[in-house]
């Protein structure tokens, strides 16, 4: 009796002994797997070819998108969108393009090298960036024409060059510049380093010298406003990630610091 009592016991507690072990073992199956649920999915290096103008916002926007996804690292090529569109057609490796112009993102979407629609994710609008104080005086366009006012603008197949020649023209402004530069940090530097007496600059550029100089409105600005696309590349080496910056880059989180910079929402 008591030999059959012993191994009752004995098979309980061996039939507890594998419940508890069960149990165990769906606790660390299911620690991996929340480990995972938690786990952005991105990692590797993400590389953006991105218009000049969006340098201050995106390197921000970089730095957070790696704060959010260990094991990220995001490196840009910042220049003119037409330079950044010729480069990608003739196969330089990047993930994303970023362009100021639609005509520029088009150039490589006509070429087959956007995977998908491109985005249009903010607007851009152009000041007259003249030295801090506004020694000349500058209030419109028609004071660019002064004789002894030198100015700096964008080539025409930038962006920037582009929109000012639409406000010039709007304007009826006729203007012989002693420059002709190929992105608009080149057309901003010229201003901040006295080499010209005003330049034709994006407002977010404007924004980011403000230490250095003075954006002036003007209101044929208003209808040369430039929208800005945003693309994951057909070969983009590492497409996971590429998705991903683009999808941050149009959060709330990504929005913000646009917006903060003088970016408009689209």
């Amino acid at each position: 009796m008591r030999a059959r009592r012993f191994r009752t016991t004995l098979a309980a507690l061996a039939t507890a002994a594998v419940v508890g072990l069960s149990g165990c073992g769906g606790d660390d199956a299911a620690e991996p797997g929340s480990r995972a649920g938690g786990s952005s999915g991105v990692s590797g290096t993400v590389t953006v070819f991105a218009a000049a103008s969006l340098t201050e916002s995106f390197t921000q926007i970089g730095k957070d998108f790696e704060a959010a996804n260990p094991g990220v690292k995001v490196t840009f090529s910042f220049a003119g969108s037409s330079a950044l569109a010729t480069q990608i057609n003739e196969g330089a490796p990047a993930d994303v393009f970023a362009s100021a112009a639609p005509a520029n993102m088009r150039a490589v979407t006509d070429a087959g090298n956007g995977d998908g629609a491109p985005i249009t994710f903010v607007r851009n609008q152009l000041v007259i960036a003249v030295p801090r104080g506004n020694p000349d005086g500058v209030t419109g366009l028609a004071d660019l024409t002064k004789p002894d006012v030198k100015v700096a603008l964008c080539a025409e197949q930038v962006p920037c060059g582009a929109a000012a020649r639409k406000a010039l023209d709007a304007a009826g402004v006729k203007l012989t510049p002693v420059t002709l530069e190929q992105d608009v940090k080149a057309a901003l530097s010229k201003v901040r380093l006295g080499e010209v007496d005003a330049s034709l600059v994006y407002r977010t550029d404007a924004t980011s010298a403000a230490a250095d100089v003075d954006g002036i409105e003007f209101p044929e600005s208003a209808g040369a406003i430039n929208d800005y696309p945003i693309v994951v590349l057909k070969n983009a080496p590492n497409r996971t990630a590429a998705q991903a910056f683009v999808a941050y880059v149009r959060s709330d989180a990504g929005m913000r610091v646009l917006t903060e910079a003088g970016f408009q929402a689209p």
